[in-house]
């Protein structure tokens, strides 16, 4: 599922990863979130998904704590809420990368494995086509040449 914003349930009740001094040399105290999964790069990833005829679910995801899964009226609740997608990581490591000023955070080769086994044939060949658009759209930007 491609991540279009998230809800960080985990984060409200006191187990936000910015909590505590913050340095200022990092990012600011209260970064801004209203574009925390960039639009351009979530575009890429559908054109080249509809390009390799992958179908490409969007959602909202939800972060909870764990370390336990979620219990049938727990799913109810999250759904009521606006969650499609549920799990215990990404949100943090959002949260910070937007602190930190960095953009979207990169997910390890070993992460998209794991959550995609199922689906190895059809991951592959959509993360190189994302990287290669990429790659395409920073060489011809004038900020990527230098």
């Amino acid at each position: 599922m491609l991540i279009t914003d998230h809800i960080g349930l985990a984060n409200m009740v006191g187990l936000n990863p910015l909590y505590g001094p913050n340095i200022a040399e990092i990012g600011p105290r209260f970064p801004d979130m209203s574009q925390a999964y960039d639009p351009q790069l979530r575009q890429l990833a559908l054109q080249a998904a509809a390009d390799l005829g992958i179908t490409l679910h969007q959602g909202v995801y939800i972060m909870l704590s764990g370390p336990n899964y979620e219990t049938p009226a727990d799913l109810r609740f999250l759904r009521l809420i606006g969650a499609d997608a549920v799990g215990m990581s990404t949100v943090p490591e959002v949260t910070v990368a937007h602190h930190a000023g960095t953009g979207a955070p990169e997910v390890s080769h070993e992460e998209v494995l794991e959550a995609g086994d199922a689906l190895v044939a059809k991951l592959g060949p959509l993360i190189k086509e994302v990287l290669r658009r990429l790659a395409a759209e920073t060489r011809s930007s004038p900020e990527g040449s230098s």
